[in-house]
């Protein structure tokens, strides 16, 4: 059904479901000689720069006791920094060996979807971990080791038997040799088929759609041999050139091929960190006209792995994201993390560590049913 071509071997581990909390905002205060002052300063940059100057040697944002600040001035110097740093971290990121690492989300029943993923799927299960004390158990599965392969991550909450998936969601991709053997076999086994193999609408690559039993949903595509079956995520967007932007700057991924289809008013770009044959793409589609979606509690996060989470938390701000979880280690261990939301509130996880047998990595960590 799925068949795998040997992948080289990377650094980059999985991480474990998380909790985070907390938000960062930058403030920049002057102070008049007399100190009796405080003017705040939120995004100086943005603002400052935006006012017009014309007809005004100076024109004076404050003025105290021997101190006046110039606001186009003070507004040039800002927007210079900012440009400056937004360089600076352009140039960084290109040079990040980055790598989507696993997707998370939640589910109702854990062993009835690892035996639906395992025997219609073919994917195999990799470790699967309870965590009493918290009340949740998670199973990581793919088609590879969690080292050198995208994988899934599921979270089982205990009590917990349905989800919301909500309309902001789309579906996974998975690279099988021949659809139409796949969807007999998911049909033997009781799966749910909502798109009958044939060809995509306005090309030749044949597809298919399933739903798995807590109903997210699966694209399955035909094509040859791959090292990634696991090969899309696919997520909407409400304002598209906007995420391609924030991708491409804050996250490093490059635009593989943008599409659009005025017929059924939708249009997809493939982003990701090498071509879609090999890699794991992120599928980001904008629905004409449609800016908000509902994102449920079910679909929780991706986790792409980076050499620095420092620096990848200052590119998050600097190009238009929120960082909801300041960059650093993570207790007990040499894994670093940061987390964050993009333009459209979509969660991610970035993760650093340092060289170490992968199962290890995480043998310590405690982890919480509630992601960010």
């Amino acid at each position: 059904m799925v068949r795998i071509i040997s992948m080289a071997s990377s650094i980059r581990p999985s991480l474990s479901s998380l909790s985070f909390s907390g938000s960062s905002r930058l403030g920049l205060s002057l102070h008049s000689s007399n100190s009796s002052r405080r003017l705040g300063f939120l995004h100086l940059g943005s603002s400052v720069s935006q006012l017009q100057c014309s007809g005004l040697k100076t024109s004076k944002l404050f003025r105290g006791e021997g101190t006046s600040i110039s606001v186009c001035a003070a507004g040039n110097m800002a927007q210079a920094s900012t440009d400056s740093s937004q360089e600076k971290a352009l140039e960084w990121i290109k040079k990040d060996k980055r790598r989507m690492l696993h997707v998370v989300y939640r589910v109702g029943d854990l062993d009835r979807t690892i035996k639906f993923y395992t025997e219609c799927l073919g994917m195999k299960l990799l470790r699967k971990r309870d965590v009493p004390e918290e009340k949740y158990t998670n199973a990581f599965l793919g088609y590879g080791p969690e080292d050198s392969h995208f994988v899934i991550e599921l979270t089982y909450n205990y009590g917990i038997d349905k989800y919301d998936i909500g309309t902001a969601f789309g579906h996974f991709g998975i690279a099988v040799e021949d659809v139409t053997k796949t969807v007999d076999l998911i049909k033997a086994k009781g799966g749910t088929v909502t798109r009958e193999p044939g060809p995509v609408k306005g090309g030749k690559t044949v597809i298919a759609f399933i739903e798995d039993p807590d109903g997210y949903k699966f694209e399955l595509l035909e094509r040859g041999p791959t090292p990634e079956p696991l090969c899309q995520v696919m997520l909407r967007v409400g304002d598209l050139d906007r995420s391609i932007e924030f991708y491409e700057k804050a996250f490093g991924m490059a635009l593989l091929r943008k599409r659009d289809n005025p017929e059924y008013k939708y249009t997809i770009a493939m982003m990701g960190y090498g071509p879609e044959d090999t890699n794991t793409v992120l599928e980001l589609t904008y629905n004409y006209g449609v800016t908000e979606y509902d994102k449920g509690n079910a679909y929780a996060q991706i986790a792409i792995g980076t050499d620095d989470v420092y620096k990848t938390a200052e590119a998050i701000k600097l190009f238009g994201g929120v960082v909801t979880r300041e960059p650093g280690p993570l207790p007990g261990i040499n894994t670093k993390i940061t987390a964050c939301l993009d333009p459209d509130g979509w969660k991610s996880i970035q993760v650093s560590t340092v060289e170490q047998p992968f199962k290890t990595m995480f043998s310590n960590l405690k982890c919480s049913k509630n992601l960010i």
